[in-house]
């Protein structure tokens, strides 16, 4: 144990025990270092002691000064053995033997290590005893096994590292395998001819591996035979030998195979594909009809029988053996009880145990031969002819059940035996409703009648049966019927109400609402209620049926029931809403509430004009004239209804003679409503009848006095070119409207594009803004004429103050950049300035789809795809975001998608039907309009779908001018039908839908007319 170092640093017992008094310091008491109350006695304290002396020394004997250091004291003992306490060591101040303590062990910090602590021997005062002897020699006997272990592993890394050095390799490489055998490779040349042909043959493998699978399997080792033995008894005239072996009763012949190998005749068999065909011969000969050959297999559903076959697992074989003890033990416990012995059979059905679980279910059959369920399990579990014989078994002790009866019919193949078997079950339960219908349907319309009328005596109860005899019974005897279903069901509303689609049926509609109304009368008497949700359905039900007459009489009779008189306007309204709703619509019980309604509310206009739209979708012609007539006549205030009725005159009808009528009535009844005036100018200025149309402006003008009167004179006065007059109109109504934006926009246009009165038209505009300074239209107005007349540089600052005025307006934006650019095309302007001019407005506006449309069509090619993604995750369902991703595509199909889904968010979005159609038109008449680079040259054969796409992208540049004047074919039906759906939409929306459709040469087009317009400016052609 000398050797044994690095225990660490001890602590020297700087106290030594001393009971002396002569080594207790001055003014020494006992336990105040660890805290304790300490005392002194007189005998402590002693004499009196001299002054303290001056600058702290203190005489001999000084309580301040700790006096004389007592004897054994070494300094610095107890702060680690220093240079002094080693001085006076060697110098003979040791006092270990008076101070009791031995530790003499260097601590200095020379004498230190992290590691392994202090040096040198620490305990060399120790006795080495025989503990010690035995302890060093386990600790040698510790190292030497250590040290034999780790021998063979650096052995091997010596090797490895010899081996690298010779072959040049790293010790972070890891060598070849070609190198590690470069050793023996050189050997090899060394081998004779002799050596090499001496050689044996490797025919098994005698690795580790091998040896373990074949002590586990203990099997004989296998040697592929070689492929010209397989092919040799091909080319033989007849096999060397045959095995004939009887596998079920079929013989089945292997042929043998000759080989030969070395000069020597061998016979293989048993060769594994013969094997497997054996066994699968042999399986489908088991199969095979023993009579005449044929096989019984389904070859459909064989492959499909073999994936239903159910493998259990461990846990679910566990749970069936659980189950079938437990329901063992409730059958021999209580062996009447049925449900035990089904639950019993199906275990046994579920484990696959089809004859267990039938003979359980017969057990059951003769223990409870009264549970109906038991038997209709054993007929179950049982084949057809089993089961007849078990049912009929069943029907000897249950004679009076249903579901038995049922069963025994259902089983029944032929007709004539199923209508024995529930003929006979009647014999036994003529009370029985199902068993009736079943027997019924089975019959002719002669038997079934007579069969109905001993029903309806045998379960009077029945309205199915009452009501199935009405149906087949003649006129009189079905009110007979009916009359007699009333007595015997008097609760039943279903008697009433066949009753009167009966006599509805045959023409006599006077009777149906007496009906009705005896049936409301009879069914309170006795006290059933019924609510007016269920009448409304079966007036719905009426309807289907062909019996108006009997819905709109439950209607009238029913649908103020449980209604507040305060609430009966608004659910009535929506009673009829939600019948619309339905699918199909039930538009004759939707009018039949509107009609009750308006008896009840003939003056609300709403009403009216709800029951007027009704009529107008689902009605004629006269019946929409009709209620129109008859709410104006209620209503002669009811602007709408005046205007309805003119306008299906006019548009419908094509008689603007009688429209001219209504509205003259119009008049009569409301001489001040500007509606019916600006109507009755609408169809004069429509049927060209322009005089007639300015005389009732003017009037309108005296009577009504209103912004509109104004703004339609001053449209018709520019219609017909008389702008000086249309700015007198305009002028007048500014001073009577000056807030009026829409005033100030017509007065400049007419001057600019009129007269061509540049600064008149820069006042109007600049007047407007004074009085309506957040109008965008107004102020870009303004911008397009400093443009036009004073330049880039007076536009700008135009629209840096519009930006001040209208910070967060993004049309504003969208104005001054368009400005940008169109400076930066001329060379006025640099595009970093649009680039930042359109960072700062989608800083100001980032939702804005009008902003990032206009970056998506302006953005270069190679930033498209990146600049639309970021726009629809701003603009998700903007419809203008989604044009501009539409008009980017370069696939028309992608394209297509992208417009529908716009179109299907807004339909009166018309930016989007122009687009739609432009891009159709051109997938049609595309490769018509394609013209080619240069003239004689034909184009290199492209991808149709992207040329049609980048044709469509910019918007009439591949369809160049000279294709204007070709004769273009007539539109296919996809464009028709877009054009129709457009007509239905009537879209109002978009800018360049506003701006084709304003103009004066198509202010009164067609809504397809513009449409077509619209998309030729697209594609740079005219659209016929």
């Amino acid at each position: 144990m000398s050797g044994v170092t690095g225990l660490g640093p001890r602590t020297a017992n700087t106290y030594s025990t001393v009971t002396s008094k002569a080594y207790v310091p001055t003014n020494y008491v006992a336990g105040v270092g660890r805290g304790a109350m300490g005392f002194t006695t007189r005998s402590d304290i002693g004499p009196a002691r001299p002054a303290p002396a001056v600058m702290g020394v203190g005489a001999p004997g000084d309580a301040t000064s700790f006096g004389q250091a007592p004897a054994g004291y070494v300094a610095g003992r107890g702060r680690g053995m220093g240079d002094l306490a080693r001085f006076q060591s060697e110098t003979g101040n040791n006092t270990s033997a008076v101070s009791g303590d031995s530790d003499q062990a260097d601590y200095s910090e020379s004498n230190y290590d992290e590691f392994s602590g202090y040096g040198g021997e620490k305990l060399f005062t120790t006795n080495y005893e025989e503990d010690d002897v035995e302890a060093d020699q386990i600790y040698n006997q510790v190292d030497e096994a250590m040290e034999n272990r780790r021998r063979r592993a650096r052995e091997q890394q010596l090797l490895l590292s010899q081996k690298r050095a010779k072959l040049g390799v790293g010790a972070g490489e890891r060598p070849r395998i070609a190198d590690q055998f470069i050793d023996l490779k050189r050997e090899l040349a060394t081998v004779t001819a002799e050596e090499w042909e001496a050689i044996p043959d490797v025919v098994a493998d005698h690795t580790l591996k091998f040896k373990q699978g074949q002590n586990k399997k203990d099997s004989f080792m296998f040697t592929p035979v070689p492929d010209y033995l397989i092919a040799k008894p091909s080319s033989d005239a007849a096999p060397v030998s045959s095995v004939s072996a009887s596998v079920g009763g079929t013989e089945t012949s292997l042929g043998g195979m000759s080989s030969v190998f070395g000069g020597n005749q061998s016979i293989i068999s048993g060769l594994a594909a013969e094997a497997r065909g054996a066994a699968l011969s042999t399986r489908l000969d088991k199969m095979s009809d023993s009579v005449s050959g044929q096989t019984v297999v389904d070859p459909k559903g064989y492959l499909t029988s073999l994936n239903s076959l159910k493998v259990n697992s461990e846990a679910e074989v566990g749970d069936i053996k659980k189950a079938r003890i437990l329901l063992q033990s409730v059958t021999t416990t209580n062996p009447k009880h049925g449900p035990g012995w089904i639950a019993a059979a199906r275990v046994e059905e579920y484990a696959s145990k089809t004859p267990q679980a039938r003979k359980i279910i017969l057990q059951g059959c003769e223990m409870c031969p009264d549970s109906e369920d038991v038997w209709l399990e054993a007929a179950r579990l049982h084949p057809v002819e089993v089961a007849k014989s078990i049912l009929a078994n069943a029907v000897l002790h249950i004679p009076t059940s249903v579901k038995v009866w049922l069963q025994a019919a259902e089983l029944e193949q032929q007709e004539a035996r199923k209508k024995a078997v529930l003929r006979r079950s009647l014999e036994f339960v003529p009370n029985s409703v199902k068993l009736w219908k079943a027997a019924i349907e089975l019959e002719n319309v002669s038997d079934a009648r007579i069969m109905l009328a001993r029903a309806v005596e045998c379960v009077p109860h029945s309205v199915e049966m009452w009501l199935a005899l009405a149906k087949l019974e003649t006129h009189e005897n079905a009110r007979k019927v009916l009359n007699l279903a009333r007595e015997a069901i008097p609760t039943e509303r279903a008697t009433w109400i066949t009753a009167a689609k009966l006599e509805e049926a045959h023409g006599n509609g006077h009777l149906v609402g007496r009906i009705v109304e005896k049936m409301i009368v009879s069914l309170a008497q006795y006290q059933v209620v019924i609510d007016r949700e269920a009448w409304l359905k079966e007036a719905e039900e009426c309807e289907l049926a062909g019996a108006p007459l009997t819905c709109v009489a439950i209607v009238r009779n029913t649908v103020q029931l449980g209604v507040d008189p305060e609430d009966r306007l608004k659910t009535w309204m929506d009673d009829a809403e939600a019948l619309l709703a339905h699918s199909p619509p039930a538009k004759e019980t939707a009018r039949a509430v509107y009609a009750y309604a308006l008896e009840v509310f003939p003056s609300k206009r709403a009403l009216w004009q709800m029951a007027a739209m009704l009529e107008k979708e689902f009605g004629t012609p006269a019946s929409l004239e009709s209620k129109l007539k008859e709410g104006v006549k209620f209503c002669p205030q009811a602007e709408v209804l005046w205007l309805m009725a003119a306008k299906e005159k006019w548009t419908v009808e094509g008689n603007v003679p009688a429209a001219r009528s209504i509205l003259l009535e119009a008049f009569t009844a409301n001489p001040n409503s500007e509606q019916i005036w600006l109507a009755a100018v609408k169809l004069e200025w429509e049927n060209n009848e322009l005089v007639r149309a300015r005389l009732l402006l003017q009037k309108a003008r005296e009577a009504v006095k209103t912004e509109r009167t104004f703004l339609k004179s001053a449209l018709l006065e520019r219609e017909l070119e008389d702008y000086e007059q249309e700015l007198r109109i305009l002028d007048e109504a500014i001073a009577k409207f000056p807030a009026f934006a829409k005033l100030y926009m017509m007065a400049g246009q007419a001057a600019d594009s009129g007269l061509g009165q540049f600064a008149r038209a820069r006042n109007y505009y600049l007047q407007g803004l004074k009085m309506c300074p957040n109008s965008v239209p107004l102020w870009g107005l303004l911008i397009r004429l400093e443009e036009r007349v004073k330049g880039i540089v007076k536009a700008r600052p135009t629209g840096e103050l519009a930006r001040m005025k209208l910070p967060a307006n993004d049309l504003v934006w969208l104005e001054c950049i368009r400005l940008e650019r169109r400076a930066v095309s001329k060379g006025g302007s640099s595009g970093k300035l649009v680039e930042s001019l359109v960072a700062r407005a989608l800083q100001e506006c980032p939702h804005s789809g009008a902003l990032w449309a206009e970056e998506v069509l302006s953005c270069p090619r190679q930033q498209q795809r990146s600049k639309c993604r970021d726009a629809l995750k701003k603009c998700e369902n903007d419809p203008v975001v989604l044009v501009a991703v539409a008009r980017v595509c370069q696939k028309p199909a992608k394209a297509r998608k992208w417009l529908s889904r716009a179109i299907s968010l807004n339909a009166k979005f018309g930016d989007a039907w122009i687009h739609f159609y432009a891009l159709e038109y051109l997938q049609l008449h595309g490769k018509a309009l394609l013209v080619a680079p240069e003239a004689g040259e034909a184009k290199e054969e492209e991808d149709d779908e992207d040329e049609l796409g980048d044709a469509y992208i910019e918007a009439g540049e591949a369809a160049p001018a000279a294709a204007a004047a070709l004769a273009v074919p007539q539109q296919g039906d996809v464009l028709a039908a877009l054009a129709d759906q457009c007509a239905a939409a009537q879209p109002n929306k978009g800018e360049l839908w506003c701006s084709v459709s304003k103009e004066t040469q198509l202010r009164r087009k067609d809504v397809r007319e513009v449409l077509k317009t619209a998309a030729g400016r697209v594609l740079g052609l005219t659209i016929e």
